[in-house]
């Protein structure tokens, strides 16, 4: 008996993950300990593990103020995914979520950008 299989490739999608809000919690050094190995434990999924991001100012055409927000941006990283549901469990298993923050989940556009 011959069997037959298809290969199906999967194009992966890039998502852009905005940690906001959490308090850094008194032990800072075993959060950061558990947020590496979850970035390690990510695989080939992990694209770039971005970085922390403090006080931002917001530019409009008119103006530039300080950005008041009561769930501040606190970092970014990109990852990849089949689709966004797989990306949303990945992002969940994420250490920020058990500190209290949240993490906003978005797809990047996949267009030529220069």
């Amino acid at each position: 008996m011959q069997l037959l299989y298809t290969l199906r490739v999967v194009k992966m999608k890039k998502y852009l993950l905005v940690y906001r809000g959490a308090i850094q919690p008194d032990n800072g050094k075993k959060h950061m300990s558990d947020w590496m190995e979850w970035a390690k434990g990510m695989g080939d999924a992990m694209l770039d593990p971005g970085l922390p991001i403090g006080s931002s100012k917001t530019v409009s055409k008119d103006n530039v103020v300080e950005t008041e927000s009561s769930n501040p941006i606190c970092g970014m990283t990109v990852i990849q995914a089949a689709d966004l549901e797989v990306a949303l469990k990945l992002s969940a298993a994420c250490p920020h979520i058990a500190i209290g923050g949240t993490i906003e989940v978005a797809e990047a556009m996949d267009m030529p950008m220069a």
